[in-house]
Formats: structure tokens, C-alpha cells, sequence
């Protein structure tokens, strides 16, 4: 069963296929119908999505990977994603990824930031455990400035819990679009949660969950990224995350420290 972005981003750069037996298949019945009654629609052009971005690999032609997005921090130059996008057990942290903010139709208005630092969990170096499915990418300054002060960051949100409204954005390797879709959170688990939207396939692993949304500034509170159990699903109609709690404080300050 198809991936969000682990098994293209395995066949660009080589990682590791023993993802594939670490992550949980079973079960799909439990997880309830497979067409959610939303669909994602094409993101507008905003200050909110131009915070979010495709990961690629320009050594290897601009290869796409996953999604990731802006999050405040003190050095204002972090990004969030999922840790099966940028780090398996056997080849270690993938070399020579770039961000592309606000990607569309090809172009990328706020310039290519290069990757120096990709944080994960030891439990994801040493197991690749799904529950840790989460990383921090720091990026170089570019032109002499931080990322977030180009364009500012979503807060991370901790220990919010279940039932949440939130807009998920990501981009699917099908289009040069982002996509996007509002709804709310439940638990698949006590440490993992889920919603059900379609159209979230390949590339979409990374997409932020955002709650709280400002209608100005379009900043929100992170709560969670495609990812988790079922490398964030194996299917575009249900997606999950690694649920936002100390696990994730814990990497966020080791990665800010």
C-alpha cells in the first residue's frame, strides 16, 4: 500500500525499506468507511499556506519529498515534518534537502532555503518507532535573514487533546498545488489521532494540522503532521498524527537547544 512520501522519497534518496515492516498495515476496518463525506480543495494563495512548502532534493532534479511548514522558534529558522520524510535507521538523516515556501505551479516566490539540521527522536533513529514520527529541520538564513522573519511561524500547540478543529494544507506529488481541508481531529489512539478528509495521498506527509487560525495573519497553534501510524495513512481518506504532547516538547526543545 502507497505511503505519504516515504516511498518516493526511499527510491530518490535510497533510505531504507525497513520502514515498511516497522509500521502497523492491519486493521483498516477499524478505521471506518474509506470515502470521508470532505474532500480537499485547492489552497488559496495566503500568508497562511505561503508558510508551507514542499522539501526537495535539487541533486537529484528537483525531486520532491514531503510537505513541511514554518513553526516559531528562538533561532525563528525551523521547520516541522514527518520524521519518515527525512530520517530512516539505515541510512540516517537524508543529505541535501531544500524548502520551497508557497510552491505553486512550478515557481517558488520566497526562495529555496537549504536544510542544515534534521532532528529526530532516538526512538525513530534507533527503531524507527511510528510513535515518534515527527521532525524539526533547522534551515541556513537566506539573503541575511531567518525564515521566520520572512514569514512568520504557526506556535507549536502541546497536550491540547482530541476533537480539535483543524485546516490541514499539504501537497500531493500529483499536483503543484497545495490542497487543503477544515475538520476535527479524533483519538485512533491515546498517543495517535486522526481525521478523515480525501485526497491526501503521496507528498502530503508533513502537512501541518493547525488549530486556532488568526483570520488576519493566517498564524495558527501546530498540533500535529501527517504521520504516525501508517506512515500517516494507507489511504487519501484518513490521515493520522503522532499526537502533539511531551514526546514532542522534548524534541522540539532538543532541536531549539
Amino acid at each position: 500500500m502507497a505511503r505519504r512520501g516515504y516511498g518516493y522519497v526511499r527510491r530518490a534518496a535510497a533510505l531504507a525499506a525497513a520502514l515498511a515492516a516497522a509500521l502497523p498495515l492491519a486493521a483498516c476496518a477499524q478505521d471506518g468507511p474509506r470515502r470521508p463525506a470532505l474532500s480537499a480543495d485547492t489552497a488559496p494563495q495566503s500568508a497562511g499556506s505561503d508558510r508551507i512548502g514542499v522539501l526537495t532534493l535539487p541533486a537529484q532534479n528537483g525531486t520532491r519529498a514531503c510537505t513541511a511548514s514554518v513553526v516559531d522558534s528562538p533561532g525563528r529558522n525551523l521547520l516541522a515534518t514527518a520524521a519518515h520524510c527525512v530520517y530512516s535507521h539505515s541510512a540516517g538523516p537524508l543529505e541535501g534537502l531544500t524548502f520551497l515556501p508557497g510552491y505553486r505551479d512550478g515557481q517558488s516566490p520566497h526562495g529555496s532555503w537549504t536544510v542544515n539540521r534534521i532532528t529526530v527522536d532516538p526512538h525513530w533513529q534507533d527503531d524507527e518507532d511510528p510513535e515518534y514520527d515527527v521532525a524539526f529541520l533547522t534551515v541556513a538564513p537566506l539573503g541575511g535573514r531567518q525564515i521566520e522573519d520572512v514569514l512568520g511561524g504557526n506556535k507549536l500547540g502541546l497536550n491540547l487533546g482530541f476533537d480539535l478543529p483543524v485546516t490541514v494544507t499539504g501537497y500531493p506529488f500529483t499536483r503543484d498545488q497545495p490542497i487543503t481541508c477544515s475538520t476535527r481531529t479524533s483519538a485512533r489512539s491515546s498517543t495517535q489521532e486522526r481525521f478523515d478528509c480525501g485526497d491526501f495521498s503521496d507528498g502530503t506527509s508533513g502537512s501541518p494540522w493547525l488549530t486556532d487560525i488568526d483570520p488576519q495573519s493566517g498564524l495558527g497553534t501546530l498540533v500535529g503532521v501527517i504521520g504516525g501510524y501508517q506512515a500517516g495513512g494507507d489511504t487519501p481518506d484518513i490521515s493520522y498524527s503522532v499526537s502533539f504532547d511531551d514526546r514532542v516538547s522534548a524534541l522540539y526543545h532538543q532541536a531549539t537547544g
